[in-house]
């Protein structure tokens, strides 16, 4: 009886959990992580689709293989490992188990395997690949995303992220190389190697030492008596800002003690991402007003990024945007640099700034009045970090790179984003304005009244539809029945189109993009006869069609009442005309 009951229940479980069992089984199995430029980034748990101990062995098999073909002298110079503070529970999985696994399979093929004995930020890996002059980098992070994901993200020798066809040719590698290798699995054995080696002690101390080289103005830091508070969103950036700030000799800021330690739950938060602006920051706010401080930094989990915000005299809190905060340390950076100078002054046609190509056109403004060059480069950091390379390999002097997604390069030691140089040297430009009685948001607006005000405005939609999403963008080709682009949107007349999708750029003699193209994506950009600039892509990861608006107005045109009417206009020209949301369906931002 009892036996038949225990089959019985059994029976019915299967009935109405098929579907559903059914459906998760697809998920985890259905399909293979794809690794591409970003290396990889999903869910942990089982199946080929997550993140766990097989898919970690079977892709450091394959960049291991890969490394084999590219490196000859690979056992001799070795690979740096480092990981954020997550952990999942459920299946098991932890940063710090994916990367002893990724050592374990190096050190089975005797590649010495630097691996950090306690979580760093991510910006140490391309620190780490450069001073050492590694072969290679792994960080194990999925940064700001939710708690249950995490990612296995790759430098080159470069010190920078790999890029094509790097991603390709590992990827390969990574299905040549599936089957684990019996030595793979056998983190005891490789925790007593002589190839494991860690570099925590030494490259904390360098990496100190060398953001120490931006510090201009050491002793009005010490005279400080500006109050700053930072939080590290339950992430790995508490210890690191602190240090960063002693090297600057600034006063220590204030820890918002319940987000001080790493929490791979992220309990007080809905989403650890600082970008989110006020949501992420309220218990920053509140123990800046109970402290009397006047400035708030965040970094987020894996400290690469860095939000800022500062308190107005109205007692509200102004969060910068990527955008804003990119003027204010690419401004810095400049004037530091001038300073630097001295007498002995460097040629300024020999200094660069980058931005992504989605990002505020400001430091192009600023260059273009005094004297350096300002490249623009695809989306991402891994696009800024080779360009940045190529060019200090070239004797230049590249002082300052960023997106708008509140990522910051303020030293080419690192090249990547760093919100840990970030935050020290954007405390020294907190300090330094103090003595001025100068605040960031006056010192904005003075950057944007001597260059230009640059206004941005940048949302997404939401569409699950791949015809759709394709019919679109073919729509912009082919517009009104031509196969031509636009010539105006709803009044705004278009002066230039760049689509780095077929590689068409007006704007170039022989029609021709500069940038790197992708088939695979779609990214269009016009430019509008107002100094407006409008682009339009899809996300690599989320179902989205994204715009990033600017408004690039001529310095000494101040109006901004004037300045926002004519960018919302355009926006909203662009939105009704390009997008078509009803016709399309596409969901708008859930906050907008």
């Amino acid at each position: 009886y009892q036996l038949c009951f225990i089959f019985f229940t059994f029976f019915m479980l299967l009935v109405v959990e098929a579907p559903f069992l059914a459906g998760e089984l697809k998920k985890c199995f259905g399909a293979r992580m794809e690794f591409g430029t970003a290396g990889l980034r999903a869910a942990m748990g089982p199946g080929v689709s997550r993140m766990n101990d097989l898919t970690i062995i079977q892709t450091t098999q394959g960049f291991c293989r890969y490394l084999e073909q590219c490196f000859a002298d690979l056992k001799e110079r070795g690979v740096v490992i480092g990981f954020d503070a997550r952990e999942h529970t459920a299946s098991g999985g932890s940063s710090k188990r994916f990367a002893s696994l990724a050592a374990a399979v190096l050190i089975s093929r005797g590649v010495p395997a630097y691996l950090f004995s306690a979580f760093t930020p991510t910006p140490y890996v391309p620190f780490t690949v450069s001073h050492l002059g590694l072969c290679a980098g792994i960080m194990v992070t999925a940064s700001h995303n939710p708690k249950q994901d995490n990612g296995y993200k790759v430098y080159w020798e470069n010190g920078a992220q790999i890029i094509p066809p790097h991603d390709k040719g590992i990827a390969a590698a990574i299905e040549e190389n599936l089957e684990p290798w019996p030595e793979s699995w056998d983190t005891n054995t490789a925790s007593k190697s002589p190839l494991l080696k860690d570099p925590y002690q030494d490259i904390h101390r360098e990496y100190l030492q060398s953001i120490q080289q931006h510090c201009f103005h050491r002793e009005v830091n010490k005279c400080s008596e500006v109050k700053i508070v930072h939080t590290s969103v339950h992430g790995v950036g508490h210890v690191f800002v602190q240090a960063a700030f002693k090297a600057f000799d600034l006063r220590p800021p204030y820890a918002v003690k319940e987000q001080e330690d790493p929490d791979p739950e992220f309990p007080t938060v809905e989403y650890p991402n600082p970008e989110e602006g006020a949501g992420v920051l309220n218990l920053s706010f509140a123990l800046a007003d109970r402290e009397g401080a006047t400035v708030v930094f965040a970094n987020d989990p894996d400290a690469d990024r860095l939000a800022v915000a500062e308190k107005q005299p109205s007692g509200e809190w102004r969060v910068f945007s990527g955008n804003e905060l990119g003027a204010l340390l690419g401004w810095w950076s400049f004037q530091c640099w001038k300073q630097q100078q001295g007498e002995n002054k460097a040629s300024v046609k020999d200094v660069y700034m980058l931005a992504s190509t989605v990002s505020s056109k400001i430091l192009r403004a600023i260059g273009l009045k005094e004297g350096f060059h300002f490249e623009e480069t695809l989306t991402g950091f891994k696009w800024m970090g080779n360009r940045a390379k190529q060019l200090l390999d070239q004797g230049k002097t590249v002082l300052f790179a960023f997106e708008e997604a509140i990522g910051y390069m303020c030293s080419p030691a690192v090249l990547d984003k760093d919100g840990v140089s970030a935050a020290a040297i954007a405390g020294e430009l907190v300090s330094y304005l103090a003595t001025k009685n100068t605040s960031l948001s006056q010192q904005l607006k003075a950057v944007y009244d001597e260059y230009g005000y640059h206004l941005t405005k940048n949302s997404y939609f939401i569409c699950h539809d791949q015809n759709t999403i394709k019919q679109l963008f073919e729509r912009l080709r082919n517009y009104e029945g031509e196969e031509s682009y636009p010539k105006e949107c709803q009044g705004f007349a278009i002066t230039a189109v760049r689509d780095l999708t077929t590689g068409y750029d007006s704007n170039q003699p022989d029609s021709k993009a500069i940038l790197p193209t992708s088939k695979s994506s779609q990214m269009i950009t016009f430019t509008f006869a107002n100094g407006g600039v409008a682009t339009m892509r899809t996300s690599g990861t989320e179902p989205k069609i994204k715009y990033y608006t600017e408004l690039c107005a001529a310095p000494g045109n101040s109006d901004l009442n004037q300045l926002n009417a004519e960018l919302n206009n355009l926006v909203d020209a662009i939105v009704e005309n390009f997008f078509q949301p009803k016709k399309n369906n596409l969901t708008p931002r859930p906050d907008s």
